[in-house]
């Protein structure tokens, strides 16, 4: 009686935690998060002594840092993605 058990949860431990999907989301959601930093990247002076404005430029202030954001949003929804039940 006990061995069918353990052979229960043995077999309901093998499932992984999330669906294919799931993981298709968290996938996608972390290459957005990493266009998000390359856009953030670069603007600065090899020279300390000059001033560069183009680390003010609007693709580094605001586009980047929503695209960062828009990837955790992804993030979360993969997470909470609810599984399809299946019958």
């Amino acid at each position: 009686m006990g061995e069918s058990k353990r052979k229960k949860e043995a077999k309901a431990s093998e499932k992984f935690i999330f669906e294919k999907e799931n993981y298709k989301f968290m996938l996608i959601g972390l290459g957005v998060i990493a266009l998000g930093f390359i856009l953030m990247a670069g603007g600065g002076s090899d020279d300390p002594n000059v001033f560069n404005p183009e680390i003010f430029s609007w693709r580094r202030i605001r586009l980047a840092p929503t695209v960062v954001l828009i990837g955790f949003a992804i993030e979360v929804y993969a997470i909470l993605l609810k599984p399809k039940s299946s019958n």
